[in-house]
């Protein structure tokens, strides 16, 4: 008898055929189960592992063995029970067709049920699908825990968060939420599927951080938004010289466990001496009180990080961006600390003229400190080709039209802006201000309304006490004047003159210029609206900046001083070439 004949005989090729059949079964059963029980990547490779071990035991045990009624018996001839044989065959026939049936019948089951070519039984709007599709790729960084006994410590701890956000926002296709977003839910007791839902991302990386003296230990997990597991988590036990490999190892862990290494290579830290770092860090946290103490102090910081690495870029731009705002001024005049602006942020983009937010710092500094209107729009345009996604970069082109009166243009970028980034509270404010400026009233109020719920720390209030004022609405006005600014206005339109010039007496005697122009503005005073904003030109405010957007100054624009005006102020090319939508 040949080989072959007694490989039939026994049953071999059958058994072997069931068993390929079972086994592809198990590795397709096995890949859909693993992901939904959240088994680690292994398993499916032990799975497999384990089938392709079995083939030749389960070869060698039909050669070996048969089965009879009696159970299991060993082969010891080749003129075995011929009955016994065909009744093992037959039964093995019906396991076979039975074990193809089933698998032909998941193979069509995933192919054409299941399979991603076909439509599905309601085909989702298009901008749906897209925000699907970029929420599979999401992720937002909430502010790590500051765990160390020393509550001072909070800037490191958020200081590390935002470094952090900033580098996997550096990976071309992912979508990480800005600071401003994923910052403003601090302290807040929310779910992280709430969280997750209002800034719109799949993903939420959360941590805690706790520092003594030279050490620190860095906990950090990355959960899927929808059901709450923890896809990675890890603790880092590091000396702090060793920082910059904790932000790499967390960012690179991040990127494997969201599976995109194919969408953007791992981002590479910007690394610097460690002292220099906890002060840039130490600076960031200070500037964003916007006081005058805290921005003196995180001059300080910024200029002792430089002093230890001249070439870190991020300490420059900082440094340029606080002296903008106001850094310094307790020992400085306005025209030292712009040209120490000017100096930073120069070095900042000599030393890297890749690095957009030098240049968004740059457009700010130019515009807002010196007038200089087209070369600041410029450098925002600069910064949103080097950095097209940063939603504070679009808002910064959406600014800049803004401030020369392009507000079709405005809304746009702001829109957009909040598109990509939905509760940041700036951009409702500049929005609002935007429609306002414009005429569109009810679209301003439901931007102040908004923003209302989202910050307390921007001047809202008086932008819905400006629309009452271009509505007509002088009894709500009358309401809302709770400040001698706006007694001030709203008693000289009532007719009560007495009591709205005590008002504006002590409007005068607490108040900046520009302020107090603003009110003879609203009054309609127009030689003394040019008298104050000359005054305020005088002092070097960056407040005139504003001047083509302020409502209360549609009463002088008739007068042929308002022209002269803006040419001092660089807005003049603007303020001819303005469309009809620009208001009065």
């Amino acid at each position: 008898m040949s080989l072959f004949t007694e490989l039939r005989r026994r049953n071999v090729f059958k058994v072997a055929i069931v068993y390929a059949a079972v086994a592809w079964l198990l590795l397709q059963v096995s890949d859909t189960l693993g992901p939904a029980l959240h088994l680690p990547d292994w398993f499916i490779s032990a799975v497999a592992f384990l089938l392709i071990l079995g083939f030749p035991v389960a070869v060698i045990f039909a050669w070996a063995f048969e089965l009879t009624p009696d159970g299991l018996k060993a082969e010891t001839k080749s003129d075995a029970d011929a009955p016994v044989a065909e009744k093992t065959g037959s039964n093995l026939n019906h396991i076979v067709v039975a074990t193809l049936v089933l698998a032909l019948g998941y193979f069509v089951v995933d192919k054409f049920m299941l399979g991603p070519d076909v439509a599905p039984a309601k085909t989702p709007p298009a901008d749906q699908t897209v925000m699907q599709q970029n929420a599979d790729n999401s992720i937002a960084v909430l502010p790590f825990v500051n765990m160390s006994s020393d509550e001072e410590q909070e800037y490191f701890s958020d200081g590390l968060s935002e470094e952090l956000l900033n580098l996997l926002a550096g990976i071309p296709e992912l979508k990480v939420a800005a600071r401003t977003s994923s910052f403003s839910f601090k302290g807040k007791d929310l779910a992280i599927p709430d969280i997750a839902s209002q800034l719109n991302v799949a993903h939420v990386l959360e941590g805690s951080v706790r520092k003594h003296g030279n050490q620190i230990r860095v906990t950090a997990q990355l959960i899927h938004a929808d059901d709450g597991y923890h896809l990675w988590s890890e603790t880092y036990d590091r000396q702090l010289d060793n920082v910059f490999q904790i932000q790499e190892d967390i960012a690179v862990a991040v990127v494997d466990a969201l599976r995109i290494t194919l969408l953007g290579e791992a981002p590479q830290v910007r690394k610097t001496d460690p002292r220099a770092y906890q002060l840039f860090l130490e600076g960031q946290y200070l500037k964003r009180q916007l006081s005058t103490d805290s921005l003196n102090q995180a001059v300080s910081a910024f200029k002792q990080a430089v002093e230890i690495d001249p070439s870190y870029v991020p300490a420059w731009a900082e440094l340029a961006d606080t002296y903008v705002w106001g850094g310094g001024l307790d020992e400085l005049s306005r025209e030292q600390t712009n040209a120490l602006a000017d100096q930073a942020v120069q070095i900042a983009i000599s030393t890297d003229p890749d690095y957009a937010y030098a240049y968004y710092v740059r457009g700010i500094t130019e515009i807002f400190a010196k007038n200089n209107f087209p070369q600041g729009i410029d450098d925002f345009e600069h910064a949103h080709e080097l950095d097209p996604d940063n939603a504070f970069i679009v808002a910064a082109i959406g600014k800049g039209a803004f401030l020369t009166a392009k507000y079709d243009l405005a809304i746009d970028q702001y829109k957009a802006a909040l598109a990509i980034e939905p509760i940041v509270p700036e951009f409702y404010w500049f929005l609002g201000r935007t429609y306002l400026s414009s005429g569109h009233l009810d679209e301003a109020e439901a931007s102040f309304r908004k923003l209302s719920t989202l910050s307390s720390s921007f001047r809202y209030d008086y932008h819905l006490f400006e629309i009452l004022l271009a509505m007509g609405d002088l009894e709500a006005a009358l309401a809302e004047s709770d400040s001698d600014f706006r007694i001030a206005i709203t008693q000289f339109l009532a007719g009560n003159t007495t009591e709205a010039d005590e008002a504006l007496a002590h409007v005068i005697e607490n108040s900046h210029p520009y302020p107090i122009a603003l009110v003879y503005g609203f009054r309609g005073e127009i030689d003394k609206t040019f008298e104050w904003l000359d005054k305020s030109l005088e002092e070097g405010s960056y407040y005139p900046t504003w001047i083509l957007t302020e409502t209360a100054f549609r009463s002088i624009h008739a007068d042929p001083r308002w022209d002269i005006l803006l040419e001092k102020l660089g807005l003049l090319e603007y303020w001819l070439e303005r469309s009809p939508e620009a208001g009065h």
